[in-house]
C-alpha cells in the first residue's frame, strides 16, 4: 500500500519561509516524477511544482517561480518544497503525489500565510 505523508506546514508571516517534506512508502519512489499540489476551500486542487525521477528537471506554476524550490532524495524516498517569500495567496493545504497523479492523496499539510 502506497502511503504519502506530508509535513512541515504552519503559520508564517508574509515574506517568511517554510520547508515542506513528503515521505513516501510502499512504492519504488525513484521510478516516479513527483509533484506538489495545493488546495484551498471551495477550489480545485492545483499543481505547484514537479521534479522528474532523477531530479534532472523541475517545473513550477508561474505564481511560485523564483520563490519555491522542489527537491528530492531518492535514498530517503522524500520530496521537499522550499517556500520563500511567502504570500497570503499561498495559504492552502499542500499535498504531494506522483506527477501526473497516480496514488491516493495523503492528509496534506496546512500552510497559512498572514498579511
Amino acid at each position: 500500500q502506497v502511503l504519502l505523508v506530508e509535513s512541515g506546514g504552519g503559520l508564517v508571516q508574509a515574506g517568511g519561509s517554510l520547508r515542506l517534506s513528503c515521505a513516501a512508502s510502499g512504492v519504488t519512489f525513484s521510478r516516479y516524477n513527483m509533484g506538489w499540489f495545493r488546495q484551498t476551500p471551495g477550489k480545485e486542487r492545483e499543481f505547484v511544482a514537479t521534479i522528474n525521477w532523477n531530479a534532472g528537471s523541475t517545473y513550477y506554476t508561474d505564481s511560485v517561480k523564483g520563490r519555491f524550490t522542489i527537491s528530492r532524495d531518492n535514498s530517503k524516498n522524500t520530496v521537499d518544497l522550499q517556500m520563500n517569500s511567502l504570500k497570503p495567496e499561498d495559504t492552502a493545504v499542500y499535498y504531494c503525489n506522483t506527477s501526473p497523479t497516480i496514488f491516493n492523496w495523503g492528509q496534506g499539510t496546512q500552510v497559512t500565510v498572514s498579511s
